[in-house]
C-alpha cells in the first residue's frame, strides 16, 4: 500500500463515480506559444471555465471592481501538486489560502483566527495549519500542497494537523456565492459544481513589478492568456448558480 504521507492527487472521478480512461495527466504550468493579440477584454464562458477546472486546471477569478477589484488564482485542492503550488506561490502574494465548508473545519477542529472579525470584507480566516506527516517546516511548496490535499481528504482527521501552520483555511458561507460574493465561496462552489472535494486553493495575483502591485482586470486577463487559463468573475458564477436554481424550480 502506498504511503499516505507522500500521496499525490488521484485521477479525476466523474459524477457517476467511475474513472475516465481518457482523463488527462495532472495539470502542469506551461506558457502559451505565439500568443495572439487580444483586441478587447472579454471573460471566458462559465461552461468552459468549469470544464477546465474539472480537469484540474486553475482558473483566474475576478471579483467586483467596487469590492476588492482583485483576481485570484483558484485551483481544486485535491489537484494541487507541488509543482502547481510552486507556480501559485511565484505569481501571487504568496499568502496561500484554502476555502473550506464550515462542516469540514469543524470536523478538523480548526477554529476561527479571531473571535471578532474586523476584516473589511469579513473574510472568515481560521487558525493556520500544517499537515504533520511527510512535511518539514510546512512552508515549502511540497508541504503546503500536501497540507491542502489532506484538508480535503476524508481520511485525514484533526490529529493529522498542527496549529498554527503555513496554510490559511477560510470558512465559506453556506449558500456559496449566492450568499456572499467572495473568492472564498467561489473556490468551494467551483469544486461543488465539478464533483470534486469541496476545497479551493486560492491566492491573489500580483504584477511582476518593483512594487509588487496588485493585478487588476486587464493584468489578470493578460496573465490568464499567457498561461492558457480560463478567466471568469464571481458574479458570473453567481448568475450561473441562479440559472441552475431557476431551471430546477421550473
Amino acid at each position: 500500500m502506498p504511503s499516505k504521507q507522500h500521496s499525490e492527487p488521484h485521477p479525476a472521478v466523474k459524477s457517476n463515480g467511475s474513472l475516465n480512461a481518457s482523463t488527462p495527466l495532472q495539470w502542469r504550468p506551461s506558457l502559451v506559444k505565439d500568443l495572439p493579440h487580444r483586441l478587447e477584454f472579454a471573460f471566458d464562458s462559465i461552461e468552459n471555465a468549469l470544464a477546465a477546472f474539472a480537469k484540474g486546471e486553475p482558473v483566474v477569478v475576478m471579483d467586483d471592481e467596487s469590492r476588492e477589484n482583485e483576481g485570484d488564482i483558484i485551483m481544486s485542492a485535491c489537484e494541487c501538486t507541488t509543482e502547481a503550488m510552486a507556480w501559485i506561490i511565484k505569481y501571487t502574494s504568496g499568502y496561500i489560502c484554502i476555502s473550506l465548508p464550515e462542516k469540514r473545519l469543524n470536523e478538523l477542529g480548526i477554529p476561527m483566527m479571531v473571535p471578532h472579525n474586523q476584516e473589511r470584507h469579513r473574510t472568515a480566516y481560521t487558525v493556520t495549519v500544517d499537515y504533520k506527516h511527510g512535511t518539514t517546516t510546512g512552508i515549502s511548496a511540497h508541504d503546503r500542497s500536501l497540507t491542502a490535499r489532506k484538508l480535503v481528504d476524508p481520511s485525514a482527521v484533526a490529529s493529522d494537523f498542527t496549529q498554527p501552520g503555513h496554510l490559511v483555511p477560510l470558512r465559506g458561507c453556506e449558500g456559496g456565492v449566492l450568499a456572499r460574493r467572495g473568492h472564498t465561496e467561489c473556490g468551494i462552489d467551483l469544486c461543488m459544481l465539478t464533483n470534486q472535494p469541496e476545497g479551493g486553493v486560492l491566492c491573489e495575483l500580483v504584477n511582476d513589478d518593483e512594487m509588487g502591485s496588485m493585478a487588476r482586470r486587464d493584468d489578470c486577463r493578460a496573465f490568464a492568456d499567457q498561461w492558457g487559463l480560463k478567466m471568469i468573475s464571481v458574479e458570473m458564477l453567481a448568475e450561473y448558480r441562479r440559472s441552475m436554481a431557476d431551471k430546477a424550480a421550473s
